[in-house]
């Protein structure tokens, strides 16, 4: 049922969904092409009954956040997507006020789903199109084309949806800083009320890592890749796509507050294979076979177990995560909220380390707080492995809460 926030701790709900229609040359989620409409029935009736599991510790909770993610959600036969958005409702708290997103790869909606998705709740949009160059798609081994996305984005307007989000991506093979700027602009034009920016990485097990030798010669410099990012956040924001984390856009208002969860620390469910959860304190993840997790929601007594990992997160494991996400925002990391937090002041701890960051300009120092530059987010990975060393906070640690 949907209720008002009320004094009720918050919560986010995620639903992975593996499928889709055709798998991406450099994709490393957990998704795949299912072999029959058989499957994609048993893991929804698992994923609703997994959902049921968790209604009882949930009852202190009200959702203020739902998100669909993937894979393809909308590569679900219509029927079965339409029962596993609504048994969200049915076993959790949600908020009218509910921020509800599903993930949409072009071509794989028509206006019938996409007015059966407002009707079960869905109020934003999550639409995939990486490219406005067709060839640049298909380097990508994408399923549409730049006309079968606006097709789609169209369509989604038509059903009534005031909130979608499209993705990019930078550094695609064969991409030049004018075709970049022309997906963008081209983006814009269709004026979305928020807009992903992804750089393409070559990830193990994806058929662009077994060919990244000869993907070499057509994949843009590291240089290149960094000049194409600064030419984006300023594209994007002298449109009114304000950056608020390292990837993420958005006019104001339309900041994804799903997302932000992740990156505030805050607690959310997730459910289906692979997908992870933060719940009272403690981490924890599915197994990624769609078999096995199926066999383990269907017999309790199976010698399968659904988790894969589990932990309770100590104080420095809690220190360094909410560093290392809160680096990812543009705010970046207030000193009065880290020591409310934990306890010990942020400067005491890394003001040596962050401080040369600050005088070649990956860090900006603000009254009370720090934050990665568009520089520093380019090279966030590499600053986080420097800073993050936990062993420093041993003495430290029985002060933090």
């Amino acid at each position: 049922m949907k209720i008002d926030l009320y004094d009720k701790k918050r919560l986010g709900i995620y639903v992975h969904v593996p499928f889709c229609i055709s798998k991406c040359a450099y994709c490393d989620f957990n998704s795949f092409v299912p072999k029959s409409e058989t499957v994609m029935t048993e893991y929804v009736d698992a994923v609703i009954s997994h959902m049921a599991d968790y209604r009882e510790a949930g009852r202190g909770y009200v959702a203020d956040s739902v998100y669909f993610g993937g894979g393809t959600p909308t590569a679900l036969p219509q029927r079965e997507l339409r029962r596993l958005l609504s048994s969200v409702s049915k076993n959790f708290d949600v908020s009218k006020k509910a921020e509800f997103t599903v993930e949409v790869n072009p071509g794989t909606a028509d206006l019938s789903l996409f007015k059966m998705m407002r009707r079960c709740g869905v109020n934003r949009i999550s639409m995939g199109l990486q490219s406005a160059d067709n060839r640049e798609l298909a380097a990508l081994s994408r399923c549409h084309t730049r006309q079968e996305f606006v097709d789609s984005f169209r369509l989604a307007r038509q059903a009534g949806f005031d909130n979608i989000s499209v993705d990019l991506m930078f550094g695609i093979p064969g991409q030049t800083m004018a075709s970049l700027l022309k997906s963008l602009s081209f983006v814009m034009m269709l004026e979305p009320e928020h807009v992903s920016l992804y750089n393409l990485k070559i990830e193990p097990g994806t058929p662009f890592y077994e060919n990244r030798n000869e993907l070499r010669a057509v994949l843009p410099s590291e240089e290149v890749e960094f000049e194409m990012y600064r030419a984006a956040i300023d594209a994007l924001e002298k449109r009114g796509y304000l950056q608020y984390e390292i990837s993420n856009f958005a006019r104001f208002g339309y900041r994804c507050l799903h997302n932000l969860k992740y990156w505030n620390c805050e607690e959310y469910l997730g459910f289906g294979v692979s997908a992870h959860s933060y719940f009272n304190s403690n981490r924890f993840a599915f197994i990624d076979s769609v078999d096995r997790y199926i066999a383990a929601v269907k017999d309790k007594n199976s010698p399968v177990t659904v988790t894969k990992e589990s932990e309770t997160l100590e104080a420095r494991e809690r220190m360094g995560e909410y560093i290392m996400l809160r680096f990812r925002l543009a705010d970046g990391i207030g000193s009065v909220d880290f020591a409310r937090r934990f306890g010990v002041s942020f400067e005491s701890l890394y003001g040596r380390k962050i401080e040369k960051y600050v005088k070649d300009g990956f860090i900006e120092k603000r009254e009370g707080s720090y934050a990665l530059t568009p520089a520093g987010m380019f090279v966030s990975n590499y600053i986080l492995s420097d800073i993050l060393e936990f062993e420093d906070l041993g003495a430290v640690t029985g002060n933090i809460t």
